[in-house]
């Protein structure tokens, strides 16, 4: 499970932007300086104040909440249960499960230093071993596994089960680098390199960074888009959003000891390049053409961003596990060209297609839109030729209806949304006059989002299409014209992002002028017309597609997600035209005969059995054996799609 605000923020505020805002390298920090401050304090009593007053989600802090606020400490500090003994974990559960609550009501943080610190003795110890362990004459004949995920695995029972799991995770990660073609020496000097570094990277974090860890526990154990930015973070979030937008186009997200792709920003370099996917894991980054490739598992989150943006047109090199070889962790370096992410690149744009002969040749237009976008700004200003998703969508229909298309599709796939506004507006163009969404905020009070404007833009058949993650916006919209019988849902379950979070700054709150950091809230949830929540389920579609992406995706995968609940339905009136007995019953003829449909579900079944794989292989033929059935399964799948399109199959060396 993941939490949504603590992994993503730092790749999220500064991945696409260039620039030194981190350029220092940071000092280690002796033990004696780990300790709360007086403005920690502070910042912990208004953070507080703030969420018992406007959080959307009900909540007492008591003994039960404290229980949940350690889990999620100490899953953050040690999410694959590497470091800390069981011991450890019932010290910590008798001391201070019932007592975090009483603590932070009355501004306490030395429990959350003191665990702290024994994270980093216990880092310090493991750390020193697996060193050790480099030189260790590894037998790779033996029948062994590791288990590469341990979510769900207990603790380490004594220092002797511990020393096990880590020598099984340097013996993996020996094998690993040895498949990559890497000699001895070269694999003693990047794993010392590794290992050494993740025990550099412990000692330099700071009381400041241990309190925004424990911050984010207390605020992720509530919710998941709530979070806690320190003041030097939350000064770069308000000097990256003056900056161009530029870098290779990508949000990242800390998983376990690797770092991970959380989604690709359409447009960018990533996206250009459809080399890089959601789920990849990144392992090492290298600068330009002929840069050292440096080893980055275990690296912390911003150091792994800082490595990798960098200037427009300046070249780096990823090298990556592919999400979708499974446990087999095949490993792929690719190259990627930082460059401006143009906001014409993220605008509305609009295509014909011809549908074959077979579907009576009919002529449909497409528009793509990317995001919800609007120009606040301009729209304030009076220009009366601001740039808006609403707009330029009236425009394509316009044109698209004076090419005389037989119907229109709107592609929100990968669309992750933006302007409520524009939700809102865009929808009116396809009814006459109606709500569109319900707000209820944290008092409980709803609010009816109405199409402003009577106009009927386009009257005639319309489908959307969705994917996993089209999210927020893109879910009132979709939600919406379903709700209406406006038209069918084409594609995937949607992510289930159902509600709104304002940015507050601490510092309002106090009369010394001193920063207090910011904090991310949850104060509202959206509905649908028809009462039902987009929060958690999303909108499911009418005509659904094969995927290659987790159900337990998005919303659904966040540790404290709100549920899904419904409210009552409002006022609207049903079109009626979307003819869905018709569509779905073609549909699943068409999935039984067409070549496309049956490579998508056979894609989707490779995809499941990797996804439950939970160890790898220590046995160096074995592990072979598994990459070489996994490739030979997807060229197999590819390879029927080929020929059932009339396209000659391809061999390995093809590829």
């Amino acid at each position: 499970m993941q939490s949504s605000f603590s992994q993503i923020l730092i790749a999220l505020l500064l991945l696409f932007f260039s620039g030194s805002l981190l350029a220092n390298v940071p000092k280690e920090i002796p033990v004696s300086e780990l300790k709360p401050s007086l403005t920690h304090q502070k910042a912990l009593l208004l953070t507080t104040r703030v969420m018992k007053r406007y959080h959307y989600k009900n909540h007492k802090l008591d003994n039960s909440f404290s229980k949940e606020i350690l889990k999620k400490y100490l899953q953050m500090l040690d999410p694959n249960k590497s470091f800390f003994l069981k011991s450890d974990i019932n010290e910590f559960e008798r001391l201070y499960s019932n007592r975090l609550d009483d603590d932070i009501k009355n501004a306490r943080l030395d429990a959350s230093f003191a665990i702290f610190k024994r994270f980093r003795e216990r880092v310090d110890k493991r750390m020193n071993k697996a060193v050790e362990l480099v030189d260790y004459p590894f037998d790779f004949t033996l029948d062994e596994k590791y288990l590469i995920d341990r979510e769900d695995a207990e603790w380490a029972a004594t220092q002797k089960a511990l020393d096990s799991l880590w020598r099984k995770r340097v013996k993996n990660d020996t094998l690993a680098l040895h498949l990559m073609d890497k000699d001895d020496k070269e694999i003693k000097e990047k794993l010392t390199k590794r290992y050494e570094g993740t025990q550099r990277r412990t000692h330099q974090m700071s009381a400041d960074d241990v309190f925004q860890t424990f911050m984010n526990a207390y605020t992720g154990a509530l919710e998941p888009h709530t979070g806690y930015m320190l003041p030097h973070n939350a000064e770069n979030f308000d000097i990256t959003m003056r900056l161009s937008l530029q870098g290779i186009g990508a949000v990242l997200k800390s998983d376990n000891e690797y770092t991970s792709i959380q989604s690709v920003v359409p447009g960018g370099p990533a996206d250009k390049s459809g080399l890089l996917h959601a789920g990849d894991k990144v392992i090492g980054v290298a600068q330009g053409k002929s840069g050292e490739m440096v080893d980055v598992i275990g690296w912390r989150l911003q150091n792994v961003v800082e490595k990798i943006r960098g200037k427009k047109g300046s070249t780096v090199r990823l090298n990556i596990i592919l999400k979708k070889s499974g446990s087999s962790e095949i490993t792929k370096e690719i190259v990627l060209v930082r460059d401006k992410i143009k906001l014409e690149e993220q605008a509305v744009k609009s295509s014909v297609i011809e549908t074959p002969d077979g579907m009576q040749g009919k002529r449909i237009g497409v528009i793509d839109v990317p995001t919800f976008y609007r120009d606040f700004q301009g729209a304030s200003s009076g220009n009366k030729n601001f740039r808006s998703t609403t707009r330029d969508v009236r425009k394509a229909l316009k044109e698209l209806q004076g090419k005389g298309v037989d119907g229109i599709v709107i592609d929100l796939r990968d669309n992750g949304g933006g302007s409520l506004t524009e939700a809102t507006e865009l929808t009116g163009l396809f009814i006459k006059s109606g709500p569109i969404v319900q707000v209820r905020d944290y008092s409980g009070g709803i609010e009816a989002e109405r199409d402003p404007d009577p106009e009927l833009v386009y009257s005639g058949p319309l489908a959307v299409m969705v994917n996993r993650n089209s999210a927020s916006a893109s879910e009132i919209f979709s939600g919406a014209i379903q709700d209406y019988g406006r038209g069918i849902i084409i594609g995937e379950p949607t992510f289930g992002k159902g509600t709104v979070q304002q940015l507050i700054d601490l510092s309002n709150y106090v009369s010394s002028g001193k920063d207090m950091g910011r904090l991310r809230l949850t104060i509202a949830q959206f509905f649908r017309v028809n009462g039902a929540s987009t929060q958690h389920k999303g909108v499911t579609p009418d005509i659904s597609f094969p995927t290659i992406i987790d159900s337990d995706y998005g919303e659904r995968s966040y540790d404290n997600a709100l549920p899904w609940s419904k409210i009552k339905a409002a006022d609207y009136s049903d079109w009626k035209t979307a003819r869905l007995d018709k569509a779905e019953s073609s549909h699943k003829k068409r999935i039984k005969k067409d070549s496309g449909f049956i490579y998508l579900q056979g894609q989707s079944q490779l995809f499941h059995n990797l996804k439950n794989e939970k160890s790898v292989s220590l046995n160096e033929h074995e592990r072979k054996a598994e990459w070489a059935k996994k490739e030979n399964q997807r060229r197999e799948l590819r390879n029927e799609y080929r020929r059932s399109i009339g396209l000659s199959p391809l061999s390995k060396a093809d590829e």
